[in-house]
């Protein structure tokens, strides 16, 4: 059956289908040994031969890979960096094949980062349309006033459209800075740094420490583990990626 080129690379763990879309853009990928440089073009994977960067792939040959690392501040989500700074896949000796990061954590913030060879996990997981909640601890600089924990439960619009977290409560404070912990749904460059920004509060550590119901729990610094089954479950089925009956969708 014949789908859209992307689909088939990310399910073949070539790459997520936005990386895949990238790919074909540059000229790297053909389909019966014509490149393809739209990313709207279709292909079968039981009859025509796909290649990546001359590199034949093979659907079948995949062997998934799922895992979390608790990424440390100053590397970069990525896969090369032109800079030459450090990047999440220095951290993951041992793991066998090719990874990439699911969705993004910037520079200076911490914790719970997704790897995975799977594209249409890793789509349904970081595409903002799944609203799949992720939640994090944010130490503020400053002490935060009855208007500023307020604001910070009702949201405020940025310069990009309004922000509303989905769950928000203090859990730390002292007059130099507060702990706030807060579950959001968006993933916009930044939104949370710029939203405490707004309130003239900034942000000191940003962790990550869940998505959905999968947690960094007590996972150290710089360290990764591999998901079990019933955390690749409940992520999926977070997304609505799989029917009643627990069979993923098609």
């Amino acid at each position: 059956m014949e789908e859209r080129l992307q689909k088939i690379l990310a399910r073949c763990g070539v790459a997520s289908r936005r990386g895949a879309e990238q790919m074909m853009l540059d000229g790297r990928v053909s389909v019966n040994g014509r490149t393809v440089t739209q990313p709207g073009i279709k292909a079968d994977d039981t009859r025509d031969e796909i290649r990546v960067d001359g590199g034949l792939i093979s659907r079948a040959a995949v062997s998934r890979v799922y895992l979390m690392l608790n990424k440390p501040q100053g590397y970069i989500v990525t896969l090369k960096d032109p800079h030459d700074r450090p990047i999440v896949t220095d951290l993951l000796r041992g793991v066998p094949g090719r990874v990439f990061p699911v969705g993004r954590l910037d520079y200076d913030s911490e914790g719970l980062l997704l790897m995975t060879n799977d594209g249409d996990f890793s789509y349904r997981v970081q595409h903002p349309a799944f609203k799949i909640p992720k939640t994090y601890m944010v130490k503020v600089q400053g002490n935060l006033t009855r208007g500023d924990i307020e604001t910070i439960r009702k949201g405020a619009t940025l310069e990009d459209g309004s922000f509303k977290p989905v769950w928000a409560n203090v859990e730390k404070s002292n007059r130099k800075s507060c702990w706030v912990e807060m579950t959001i749904l968006e993933g916009r460059n930044r939104i949370i740094r710029r939203f405490f920004d707004s309130i003239h509060h900034s942000v000191a550590r940003l962790i990550r420490t869940a998505i959905a119901d999968v947690s960094l729990g007590d996972l150290k610094i710089g360290e990764y583990r591999y998901l079990q089954k019933k955390e690749v479950e409940s992520l999926l089925d977070s997304s609505g990626a799989r029917d009643k009956g627990g069979r993923s969708e098609k």
